[in-house]
């Protein structure tokens, strides 16, 4: 085992310097904005990819009708209830989903 001269050894500690600046900017970001600092690189979602998650949520394809939403509706609560071992969140989650694809039918009228 070699041993590091003294550039490599400048540059070595430089460098874990560098990323305990960056953790310690990170946590205060995240405690101070409640948000970690990648999260405002992220797009935020345009209705076209939030129709698409809300159709892979509840498993119906672009031509689902009415029916065939509720119907999923149905079954995916009843997986994801609390009384059955799921959470609020996810019940939020399928009722936000399913209110988003019956806004997204034409009406009938």
């Amino acid at each position: 085992m070699r041993w590091l001269d003294a550039a490599e050894q400048a540059s070595s500690v430089a460098m874990v310097r560098l990323l305990i600046l960056a953790a310690i900017v990170s946590l205060a970001c995240r405690m101070m904005l409640g948000r970690w600092p990648w999260d405002y690189l992220r797009t935020p979602l345009t209705r076209q990819q939030a129709v698409l998650n809300a159709r892979k949520l509840l498993g119906v394809d672009a031509n689902a009708t009415r029916k065939d939403i509720v119907e999923a509706h149905r079954r995916r609560i009843a997986v994801v209830h609390p009384d059955r071992g799921g959470s609020g969140e996810q019940v939020h989650e399928t009722n936000a989903a399913r209110d988003l694809l019956l806004n997204q039918l034409p009406d009938k009228n």
